[in-house]
């Protein structure tokens, strides 16, 4: 093997070890972001978000306080469900893990029936912002294929309303509100309705304000604190987040999970320095096939220079050996 192969080998070994180092500590950064105190939370961290929407006897009320503040309207007839998972279709495919899943309860008539999906979300690097508009594409369709048994009407699919929460703008046009639905790129004033929105709700912004009681709601999601509580139906979710905070089993729950997170980072150190320790031992070993191939060839060479030397001397001899024999016979 040539110097120029023992480098290009290390470098793409150091590249791929540099890479998993990389998703590590990303992994690393978001479990640490979690290891908060339960009393230091806010509604925009999804252990929180989460046990208040599975938490018995709040969860509907609280979804349905959310509800009424973002579209201004009530919510009687829901049925919550806390971290839904839909999984693909094969073990190789993905699934979608969506917050809070909310539908009417079958039996009631509210109109069309229509699908909320609420997501927190703190995913705010370049690479998770770029893949946003996809990752909720993903979202609709699981959510569609799911609402949509075979031999149905098409007519009969439930509408779907995915509505992002997040402390950092997705777009950078500094609006609090961004609804996007799908439109005619010719005739963009063409009715075009099919039954997919999705609302991007960016608690600091400052553009499209669609009401104060939006924008006091958003602002207390992202610090939720007494003081933020400026209102009725936000004092009402104060008494709620306090009683979920106060439950010693969302407590344990806690507790257990800041655990399991520490435990998932010893793994992955670990994990880390066994990659470490291997990458080092391929690195010497390469580098040793590359020490006993250049000897290999040198030897190589030798024998071959010595070869040329025999057969020069066989030619030499056989030359000699031609001029004695005329001169015996004569």
């Amino acid at each position: 093997m040539k110097t120029n192969d023992v480098n290009r080998t290390r470098k793409s070994i150091g590249q791929d070890h540099s890479v998993g180092q990389t998703a590590e500590k990303v992994s690393v950064k978001k479990q640490t972001a979690q290891r908060k105190t339960l009393e230091e939370m806010n509604l925009l961290d999804d252990f929180l978000f989460v046990s208040m929407v599975s938490y018995p006897e709040i969860g509907e009320r609280f979804v349905r306080s959310l509800l009424k503040t973002i579209f201004g309207r009530e919510f009687k007839h829901l049925t919550v469900t806390a971290q839904k998972i839909f999984y693909g279709a094969d073990t190789k495919l993905h699934g979608a893990r969506l917050d809070v899943y909310i539908e009417p309860k079958k039996g009631t008539s509210e109109g069309k029936a229509t699908v909320y999906d609420i997501e927190p979300d703190r995913n705010d690097s370049a690479a998770d912002k770029k893949a946003l508009p996809r990752r909720v594409r993903f979202y609709h369709g699981k959510i569609a294929a799911r609402n949509l048994s075979s031999r149905v009407d098409y007519d009969t699919l439930k509408d779907v309303v995915i509505i992002m929460i997040m402390p950092y703008d997705p777009f950078g046009l500094d609006r609090m509100v961004y609804t996007v639905k799908n439109k005619c790129v010719e005739v963009p004033e063409m009715e075009y309705e099919d039954g997919a929105s999705t609302l991007f709700l960016y608690t600091r912004g400052t553009v499209g304000i669609p009401s104060e009681a939006v924008s006091q709601l958003l602002h207390y999601m992202e610090d939720t604190t007494y003081e933020n509580a400026v209102n009725k139906e936000l004092r009402e979710i104060h008494r709620m987040v306090e009683t979920v905070k106060e439950d010693p089993e969302v407590t344990e729950m806690h507790i257990q999970m800041v655990e399991d997170i520490i435990k998932m980072e010893r793994e992955i150190t670990k994990q880390a320095e066994e990659i470490t320790e291997l990458t080092e031992e391929i690195t010497k070993q390469v580098e040793e096939n590359a020490k006993q191939a250049e000897e290999n060839a040198k030897q190589a060479k030798e024998i071959t220079k010595q070869a040329a030397e025999i057969a020069k001397l066989k030619e030499e001899l056989a030359q000699v050996k031609g001029m004695e024999e005329p001169a015996a016979h004569a």
